[in-house]
């Protein structure tokens, strides 16, 4: 028989045990701070910062920004000019010389995620050997892990100069992480409360959803100098540079008043890391010893995504206007299918699938950037270009595509006539082969639909022949 004495014991244990367990009856905690972040970038390789390691330094050093970093592959299907290691053992490599250039910028929350890297210009390949969704689901849950005041990544925009397809999916899923985050009916996984929090088989993650304030971009394309290729020949004569005007500029020829040195030295010291990569660690290896930093003193140019703190200039400072003060979800329009009643040629591919993009996304001001799309192409190179003809006009159509070709160029399979039904879509693809140029040249393509011998839509290219941006289109 057990005493009143020891009954009452007992049950006072047994309250102290209720009492102490997470989730009992305490407060849920508030979410970890060593975390949270003023930027978070979104790139698809290591190495893809050097474009703006000018104004990172700044925002680190001078701005005191907390920074945090999301790699979305390991760069390991690229090249080594600094050791025999390839494939894998190539990106475990580049995971440490990423992680020691973001640390000389005071950056420690560096995160690489499962995107494999995949060599082109075509951000659908890139999506598709990533696993979109797989990705998409580990940037969100680091967006709601870091709680960014800005989120910037890499342009989601075909333009001439390396534009790696990868670099371009970086921005793909930072922008639909973005509008995305705050909802918590997506990966609600990922916000759902831990069972146990202290104890075990926690398989929720107690995150919160967290609506980012800005949105911007930045851009390897040839429009900015890049150690890729810089020449200033082959610039477009058919527009101005992209990126003047598109956000805030940023000189990197200022002295940093915290480090005493140009942010093009720092810019230097960050991408000397990055030995394996050509033309990246050497060349700033180089002009650290020669204390020659030319090469990098171009500005650093952002290009305006969207905001959601007041109608700031597109060229405004990144941080004018946000304040500590958290902000409401606020959803994108989402995809809208045309109703207009007509007949529709556009290029297909990637190309369609932006002129989507942008809408859902509200991406008006990347949608503007490049009115005509643009690519290069090098000597007797064969481009497999998409072509998509939609018929919204009520009645079933007879459609056939005929190109305007510059001398020199081929077209070996050319479309034939094509029946489209009324409501229905037509996918075709061209193949071309670009002509033997003596030096780099702009041209225009032109592709023009005819129903019953009238026009009926067109398609305008422009292309950089005869130069090669080492990558497949």
């Amino acid at each position: 028989m057990i005493s009143w004495k020891s009954r009452i014991a007992l049950f006072i244990l047994f309250t102290l045990a209720l009492a102490g367990r997470p989730g009992a009856s305490a407060a849920e905690p508030s979410a970890d701070e060593r975390y949270k972040a003023d930027i978070l970038l979104v790139i698809g390789h290591p190495d893809d910062e050097t474009f703006i390691a000018g104004y990172l330094a700044r925002a680190a050093f001078d701005q005191h920004k907390r920074i945090a970093v999301i790699i979305c592959t390991m760069s390991e299907a690229g090249g080594n000019v600094h050791g025999p290691e390839s494939g894998l053992a190539l990106g475990y490599v580049q995971v440490v010389e990423g992680k020691r250039a973001f640390s000389s910028l005071g950056i420690e929350n560096v995160w690489f995620v499962s995107g494999r890297d995949t060599p082109g210009q075509n951000v659908l390949w890139s999506l598709g050997n990533w696993g979109h969704g797989r990705v998409l689901g580990e940037v969100t849950r680091l967006v709601r892990l870091t709680r960014p005041e800005v989120i910037l990544t890499s342009l989601p925009l075909p333009v001439v100069g390396e534009n790696h397809g990868d670099h371009q999916a970086a921005g793909v899923i930072a922008t639909e992480a973005f509008d995305s985050a705050a909802d918590p009916t997506v990966f609600p996984e990922q916000v759902a409360a831990a069972h146990d929090l202290r104890g075990v088989g926690n398989l929720t993650e107690g995150l919160r959803p967290w609506q980012a304030k800005k949105l911007y971009f930045f851009s390897d394309a040839f429009d900015y100098h890049s150690q890729y290729w810089d020449d200033p020949k082959d610039a477009s004569p058919f527009r101005p540079n992209f990126l003047v005007g598109a956000g805030p500029e940023y000189s990197t020829t200022e002295v940093s008043p915290a480090k005493g040195v140009s942010y093009a030295r720092l810019t230097a010291v960050e991408s000397s890391f990055y030995l394996s990569q050509s033309g990246i660690g050497d060349r700033a290896t180089a002009a650290l010893a020669k204390n020659d930093f030319h090469e990098y003193t171009h500005p650093v140019r952002l290009i305006f995504g969207k905001s959601l703190v007041g109608s700031a200039s597109p060229t405004a400072e990144v941080f004018e206007g946000i304040t500590g003060a958290e902000v409401a979800y606020t959803p994108a329009a989402g995809f809208r299918p045309s109703s207009a009643p007509n007949l529709r040629l556009q290029l297909g591919g990637p190309w369609e699938f932006y002129a989507q993009f942008w809408s859902a996304h509200e991406l008006s001001s990347v949608a503007h950037l490049l009115p005509v799309p643009e690519l290069a192409l090098g000597n007797g190179a064969a481009l497999a270009l998409p072509l998509t003809i939609e018929n919204t006009s009520g009645s079933d159509a007879d459609v056939v595509v005929k190109a305007e070709l510059p001398a020199g160029w081929s077209e070996p399979d050319t479309p034939g006539p094509q029946r489209i039904r009324s409501g229905g879509t037509i996918r075709l693809q061209t193949l071309l082969i670009a002509p033997m140029l003596s030096q780099p040249q702009w041209q225009e393509l032109r592709w023009r639909a005819y129903s019953n011998g009238k026009p009926v839509g067109e398609i305008l290219l422009r292309v950089l022949a005869g130069k090669d941006g080492g990558l497949p289109q």
